[in-house]
């Protein structure tokens, strides 16, 4: 009797690890619930524009509003599912919104990936827990003698914060995730003698909307030669989210 009540014990003990193992599972978010596409769906955004002028000697910050809005389901050129997606920008609510840009978005059964100016990104990756990493720029040419993005070569992209809440100016958003992408700085940015270069990108989602924020900063600066004082180049994107639907 006693080896049978034991055995009762040790059945129950499994199968209930087993159910707890396979709610876990059931809970654990994917990729389309952070970037969810559907047609008509739209995100607006404020965007501030860094760029560099006086010929890289000063950098400035130009004030946009962005709305980026799902299309059409179309094919992308591996005749797999895809959103065209279309972003519309105007300089402040006054002024009218125009189509400036035609981005694709592919999402498969554990990526996403964003094609934005020709070159394709995998901006999510299941499965969706702290810590997981994957090389999102892996699909770019970074390494021909031709690119001119070599900067973007062999970016560790990396969750953190995976479910955890996030306010937005006015928005406070329950569930979100934080992707870093990159935090690099290569060389001396103290020396205004030698070259340097700043790299940093990352961007958050929320759950059941999609990105919410992005951070992007890109600077090389070029230490003075004869005849010519030192100056920067690049760029910098900030996107903060203010409605969707």
């Amino acid at each position: 009797m006693r080896k049978v009540i034991l055995l009762l014990v040790l059945v129950s003990a499994v199968v209930f690890n087993a159910c707890k193992k396979s709610d876990e599972v059931l809970d654990v978010a994917t990729v389309n619930d952070y970037n969810p596409l559907l047609v008509g769906k739209y995100i607006t955004y404020d965007l501030d524009s860094t760029v560099f002028i006086n010929f890289g000697a000063k950098d400035t910050v130009v004030k946009y509003q962005v709305k980026l809005v799902v299309d059409a389901l179309i094919a992308d050129n591996l005749g797999r599912p895809a959103y065209r997606i279309i972003r519309y920008i105007r300089k402040t609510p006054a002024n009218p919104w125009n189509p400036d840009n035609t981005f694709m978005a592919v999402p498969t059964d554990f990526t996403l990936e964003f094609v934005e100016n020709n070159m394709r990104f995998i901006k999510l990756k299941g499965p969706v827990r702290d810590g997981l990493t994957w090389k999102g720029n892996t699909y770019i040419d970074t390494y021909s003698l031709n690119s001119n993005v070599k900067y973007l070569a062999d970016w560790d992209y990396t969750y953190e914060n995976v479910g955890q809440p996030m306010v937005l100016g006015a928005i406070t958003l329950d569930n979100t995730l934080y992707v870093n992408q990159r935090d690099e700085i290569i060389g001396n940015t103290g020396d205004p003698n030698s070259y340097h270069e700043i790299n940093f990108s990352a961007e958050n989602y929320a759950k059941d909307i999609g990105m919410v924020y992005r951070d992007f900063l890109h600077i090389e600066y070029q230490p003075p030669t004869p005849g010519r004082a030192g100056y920067r180049l690049g760029y910098g994107v900030k996107m903060t989210m203010i409605d969707h639907n």
